[in-house]
């Protein structure tokens, strides 16, 4: 008697085909894929309310009913964690979207005009480089005041440079194309010829920036919830609860920095291997330089 074996899944191929040219790539995606289930599931897996202080328990050690042990104000460790990737991607994703939308056009103008608005653009951009991007948000943060919607933008703002840098180098290279010439021969305005013609083929370098930047954006935030400047407490912000947890590592408890400290260093660790997985698929350079 025969037995017939059910075809495997077109989406299941396609992911072993990726997970074998980029296993940086797969890797990375699973950490973001695993943090971004805790943060969709956080209001049903957490044990306790992230912001619920139980003046009984604080300080208490990781056992028990809090395996991650209870922080300063008698708050469940564990439960601030869970809430915290949210907060993570929630400042991620809008810096991101942020810097793409203010860097794309950006860069997409000035790359296909050149001239004096390329050049304003370029020497713009090395001025913000001679000062430190964490020094600017603090500045900028300090003086809006620490609000979710101030961080998101300036953290997004200070991120468009990347985006614009790398889209003008894709239209620089694209301009001259024949597809481009044939464009502007057939009278199309230039609008059309950035947005239809010149963009879908100079988006993929910004587009396998967005990982790498986003890593860059839930450092920023975290530094300036460290800081006192950014997320400001109870809210379950990891950067604020290292800061915290940072007070008490010289009396021994050490699990109320700790563990938001690991949760923090996983979620960029999945971010940057994600992004130079990313750039190997989507960069042909890089892609025939790793084989």
């Amino acid at each position: 008697m025969s037995t017939t074996v059910a075809p495997t899944p077109r989406w299941a191929l396609r992911i072993a085909g990726i997970t074998r040219r980029s296993p940086t790539l797969a890797i990375g995606a699973t950490i973001l894929l695993v943090f971004a289930l805790v943060a969709i599931l956080a209001p049903w897996i957490a044990p306790f309310d992230p912001i619920q202080a139980q003046p009984r328990n604080v300080l208490a050690p990781p056992g028990g009913a809090h395996p991650f042990g209870t922080d300063g104000n008698g708050m469940d460790v564990l439960s601030r964690v869970i809430a915290g990737a949210g907060w993570a991607f929630g400042i991620a994703i809008p810096a991101v979207l942020v810097g793409l939308l203010a860097g794309v056009p950006l860069g997409l103008y000035t790359g296909y005009r050149g001239g004096w608005p390329d050049e304003i653009m370029m020497r713009g951009f090395d001025a913000l480089r001679v000062f430190p991007s964490i020094i600017l948000a603090l500045a900028v943060v300090a003086a809006a005041g620490p609000s979710l919607l101030n961080v998101v933008l300036v953290i997004g703002f200070l991120d468009s440079p990347v985006f614009a840098r790398v889209v003008r180098a894709e239209v620089i290279a694209l301009r001259g194309s024949t597809f481009v010439e044939s464009a502007v021969a057939a009278g199309n305005p230039t609008w059309r010829i950035l947005f239809v013609h010149i963009l879908p083929n100079a988006i993929q370098g910004a587009m396998a920036q967005t990982a790498v930047r986003a890593a860059w954006a839930v450092r920023i935030s975290a530094t300036l919830a460290f800081l006192g400047v950014g997320i400001q407490p109870p809210t379950p912000e990891w950067g604020a609860m290292i800061r915290q947890g940072a007070e008490y590592l010289v009396t021994g408890q050490w699990w109320v920095g700790v563990f938001p400290g690991i949760a923090l260093i996983l979620m960029v660790l999945g971010l940057n291997m994600l992004g130079d997985g990313m750039q190997d698929m989507l960069d042909p350079r890089r892609k025939a330089a790793t084989r």
